[in-house]
């Protein structure tokens, strides 16, 4: 691995972020294509799923002078004709003599486009910044990998962690700036969840109110509701987006939530959230952000189930009030769930905290 390997793959990982919030059910995936010099010829990344994959927007933009090139891809170039062809085909169309790649595909029905390029005479390098570009494509590499959604719980607190003042009030804690950046946060993912608490409670729309990215499907908007009382004029209901109420099996589904409605197996507490992830990754659902409340957050964190955490804490105190966190099964201090930072980035007056459980990586399913 070179120190220009390097530069070229972090402008790769950087364009494939582009494609966050458009992609699903697809990786993102960016590629820069070098000319025989050496010279940067083409750039691309994957923007929707459907569309040209980002060796061929990269292709397309160097043209002939990716004959005898090389090619940074933050993916294994995919081997399978789906609504695009192959791009292992592509590049070997296009002359490119050395493909450097950073994560292999975990996918079997694409996988094998590194051995194809190997097989017609093209120096393939893999490994290249692996963790970085494991990250940008971390909800996907869990969905292929664990068989599940990636699963980001997002709070709102002050400094003494309180997402509510005594008496219930709760906006606003964070500032405009940091209400914007979840709205971001919020079209990157496939689903917004929330449970029947925060409904009753607030009424929340769970809508991105920031420009979309070219998505196949809306944000859907999901309501952990195991006895079925999400009111008929809650603002989740209202039509801007899809809407899934998850109910117990043996729950009373008035008429207005029959066409929202999900059966799932009720367990101690409410209903069984691998069933509800597991009826998500169904419906092609790669990430999921929890939006509130207390005790469905702690649920997902009791059961393992929370591959990052995003705080918005606002320089105030409480003192007293409602805590961002339920219950989450440690009840004593060997039981804590420990976590470790991976950014901490000032968003107006607010920081905003980006962590992730220390053994947060997607793992294979016999490794789960």
């Amino acid at each position: 691995m070179t120190s220009q390997d390097i530069l070229h793959m972090r402008r790769a990982i950087a364009l494939a972020a582009r494609g966050l919030g458009g992609t699903s059910p697809n990786p993102v995936v960016g590629c820069v294509i070098l000319d025989r010099s050496g010279e940067v010829a083409g750039e691309g990344f994957h923007a929707y799923a459907g569309g040209p994959h980002a060796e061929v927007v990269a292709l397309r933009e160097a043209g002939e002078r990716a004959r005898g090139g090389t090619a940074y891809v933050t993916l294994e170039p995919c081997n399978h004709t789906g609504r695009t062809g192959p791009c292992s085909a592509a590049l070997l169309e296009a002359g490119v003599a050395r493909v450097v790649v950073a994560v292999s595909d975990p996918n079997p029905k694409a996988a094998g486009g590194a051995a194809v390029l190997r097989e017609h005479g093209v120096v393939v390098d893999e490994g290249v910044l692996t963790a970085e570009a494991e990250e940008v494509n971390a909800a996907w590499l869990t969905s292929v990998r664990a068989g599940r959604p990636y699963v980001t719980w997002k709070f709102a607190a002050t400094v003494d962690g309180r997402s509510a003042a005594e008496d219930g009030t709760s906006q606003w804690i964070t500032s405009p700036e940091a209400r914007a950046d979840v709205h971001r946060l919020r079209a990157e993912s496939d689903a917004v969840v929330a449970g029947i608490g925060t409904v009753l409670a607030d009424d929340p729309r769970l809508t991105a109110r920031v420009p979309a990215p070219l998505r196949e499907a809306p944000v859907l908007r999901v309501v952990v509701d195991s006895d079925a009382r999400t009111p008929a004029a809650a603002r989740v209901l209202d039509g801007e987006a899809p809407t899934l109420v998850a109910v117990a099996e043996d729950a009373a589904v008035p008429a207005h939530l029959s066409p929202h409605a999900v059966r799932l197996p009720r367990v101690p507490g409410g209903i069984d959230l691998r069933a509800l992830l597991a009826e998500l990754h169904g419906r092609q659902v790669v990430s999921v952000l929890i939006e509130g409340g207390p005790l469905l957050a702690g649920s997902f964190l009791r059961e393992g189930l929370v591959d990052r955490v995003v705080g918005y804490l606002a320089p105030a105190l409480l003192g007293a009030g409602t805590a961002a966190l339920g219950p989450a099964g440690a009840s004593t201090i060997t039981e804590i769930h420990r976590l470790e930072f991976a950014g901490v980035t000032p968003v107006g007056p607010d920081l905003r905290l980006v962590l992730r459980p220390k053994s947060s990586a997607p793992q294979s399913p016999k490794e789960s």
